[in-house]
């Protein structure tokens, strides 16, 4: 086991250049302590996979360091698999084994003693709420029993460190509440866990302790509640009538935003996006109250960062008015992760990458 003071995970300048060019991971740095629960938050496409395909020893990196439990994984990777629990986001189940027998082959791959096998099989199918279920084919059971049965088997070794790729990905609302709290209670018991996910909710509840990833690098890393204090501002969402939304694109086409098509005396108007048309407009309207930066497109109006937003919106309503832009609907939250990303990236995480490559191998 690796000193109480040394990282549990540590990375320094990780790059992985696919064939093709396809630079996955652009020089990643980040650690965390032992006991820790760690987050790689960010869209799909991002680069977390490959980041844990490498810790995971099953990828091998192209320039940069990883040290899992103290042990390099490019020099010790037996040493490495020994020490590590992980759980794909795809489960890697027997559809013809039982779920005991499934937890049974895990224990007999990592050479435990078969006494120690059947004691640890049923204290994790207890664990996972599964012991009812233990003798049936895995092929029969849900999506959530799945999931619950392969993080088990990724546990049968008690290892130092657990790395979930995706853990509840494809799950439905409850069983995805439920293996929350599956994981809250493992963390609980002083497991170190590494966990990849592009669900806000997930990253927000669970970890103690976040990096975002995007395009292959850390943009920025944090506590969650940090995290979201560094927004600064409250987000307003305003919701536009649809005759406003028409109103604010027919100027911005008007503006220098239309292009002539030289046809006839005046030319047509090639009009920009709806929500462009919103966006220009609001942000000329509040020109002097809220920075350009701080208005985004929102479906069906726009969002704006203010700062102290109970106190600053009616007089925003009041300017946005009085020069004829009529808001059907407002609401007010306090900052999300979904705020951090777009203020970090300049995108929302909802945004995935499609030119990552296929992996078939090493």
């Amino acid at each position: 086991m690796a000193p109480a003071n040394m990282p549990a995970i540590e990375t320094a300048g990780l790059v992985k250049v696919y064939k093709g060019g396809v630079r996955a991971l652009d020089g990643i740095t980040f650690q965390m302590s032992p006991g820790e629960l760690f987050g790689l938050l960010g869209p799909n496409g991002a680069g977390k996979t490959t980041a844990i395909r490498i810790l995971a020893t099953l990828l091998v990196m192209t320039e940069g360091s990883a040290r899992v439990a103290g042990l390099d994984v490019s020099s010790k990777p037996r040493e490495v698999r020994e020490r590590l629990g992980l759980a794909m986001q795809t489960p890697s189940l027997d559809a013809f084994s039982t779920g005991r027998e499934t937890l049974e082959l895990a224990g007999r791959l990592h050479r435990m003693p078969s006494a120690s096998i059947k004691r640890r099989a049923d204290e994790l199918l207890e664990l996972m709420g599964l012991a009812s279920v233990a003798k049936k084919l895995t092929g029969t059971y849900s999506g959530g029993m799945k999931r619950r049965l392969d993080l088990a088997s990724a546990l049968m070794h008690c290892p130092e460190v657990l790395i979930l790729d995706e853990p509840t990905e494809g799950l439905d609302p409850q069983s995805r509440v439920a293996l929350w709290d599956e994981l809250e209670r493992i963390s609980r018991t002083g497991t170190t866990m590494l966990l990849t996910t592009h669900y806000m909710e997930e990253a927000d509840r669970l970890c103690t302790r976040l990096a975002i990833i995007d395009n292959g690098q850390i943009v920025v890393e944090g506590r969650p509640d940090e995290l979201k204090r560094s927004i600064g501002a409250d987000t307003v969402v305003l919701q536009l009538a649809p005759d406003q939304r028409a109103a604010a694109t027919q100027r911005l086409g008007d503006g220098n935003g239309g292009r002539s098509d030289g046809d006839g005396p005046t030319g047509a108007i090639e009009r920009g996006p709806s929500a462009d048309g919103q966006v220009v407009e609001v942000r000329r309207l509040l020109e002097g109250i809220v920075a350009a930066d701080a208005v985004a497109a929102h479906p069906g109006g726009v969002t704006l960062s203010v700062p102290n937003a109970g106190t600053a919106v009616p007089d925003l309503l009041r300017r946005l008015e009085s020069d004829g832009l009529r808001v059907s609907g407002l609401q007010m939250r306090q900052p999300s992760l979904d705020d951090v990303f777009l203020k970090y990236t300049g995108r929302r995480i909802r945004e995935e990458a499609a030119d990552q490559p296929i992996l078939l191998g090493w």
